[in-house]
């Protein structure tokens, strides 16, 4: 007890230390608590403020730029559902798009896709910089105007030279055939069995437009064609139609179940109503078919 009294005894002198030690203390704590140690106001440049804003600006909107997402050059006429969403077109706009195409019709320019899908000014001038149109449509070849008078006479049977005999020399003399043309005629003759049933038959040969066959026809004629075993519509099997040109197994099946349902086809018109026909190559098919 003694020991720890000893502790709490102090002389004069360290009892005025103590006292001094207290009112430093104090002192430096009203300092601190009533005495204000910031800074004066920092001067800003306002020219540097509104650049370094300006720049930031500008990286902001270079970064939403970036992530949009990116639009390709892209022919219109192929334009889906999905894509015309992220161009921004209505429902109602695609539809009216994707109507016109099923009708075999082109979009040939930003004019037609505007007239066909009634897309506001404001849409079109968007996405219309990203249209991209065949070559063919862009620059088309200059048409030659072949000198060829409908009003002459048309050739009789007799006076026609015979298709299935002719060279690609003597086709070449026809207003519109070409060197490649004629070996064209020639080659699908052969791929054929080396004739043409029917004069008919020349509108599967590519490259010949509609006038320059009613030329070609008015020169040559199929003659002496070899007969051929055609089928009955109303009996053949789906084996024995797609041995017929522009006939294919889903084609065939669709013939079945048509005829399967009429319980027999009345007409060769009536095969038009067959799902997928290819409606364009009828007189063609024809040739192979029979009602008897």
């Amino acid at each position: 007890m003694k020991h720890i009294k000893s502790h709490f005894t102090f002389t004069k002198q360290q009892r005025s230390g103590i006292f001094v030690l207290l009112l430093l203390i104090l002192i430096l704590q009203s300092v601190y608590f009533f005495v204000d140690f910031s800074s004066e106001d920092t001067q800003v440049n306002q020219n540097d403020l509104a650049i370094f804003q300006a720049e930031v600006d500008s990286l902001i909107r270079l970064k939403v730029q970036d992530n949009k997402p990116k639009i390709y050059p892209f022919n219109p006429n192929f334009i889906t559902d999905y894509k015309g969403y992220t161009l921004g077109m209505s429902s109602e706009e695609i539809d009216r798009l994707l109507t016109f195409r099923k009708q075999d019709k082109w979009i040939n320019s930003a004019k037609d896709f505007q007239l066909v899908t009634q897309v506001s000014d404001s849409l079109l001038t968007q996405i219309s910089p990203y249209f991209k149109f065949p070559e063919w449509v862009t620059n088309p070849k200059p048409k030659f105007n072949y000198s060829y008078s409908k009003t002459s006479t048309p050739k009789t049977f007799n006076q026609k030279l015979n298709l299935n005999t002719a060279t690609a020399e003597q086709l070449r003399k026809v207003n519109g055939i070409g060197e490649k043309l004629s070996e064209r005629i020639v080659t699908y003759r052969t791929k054929l069995g080396g004739q043409f049933i029917a004069d008919v038959q020349l509108q599967d040969v590519y490259g010949l437009s509609r006038e320059v066959i009613e030329r070609t026809l008015n020169e040559f004629t199929v003659k002496n064609a070899k007969p051929i075993v055609k089928l009955n519509l109303n009996t053949a099997t789906i084996e024995e139609l797609v041995t017929i040109q522009h006939i294919d197994y889903e084609i065939a099946h669709h013939i079945i179940e048509e005829r399967t349902l009429r319980e027999g086809f009345k007409s060769f018109d009536e095969l038009t109503k067959v799902k997928d026909f290819p409606v364009k190559k009828i007189e063609i098919i024809k040739l192979y078919l029979t009602l008897d």
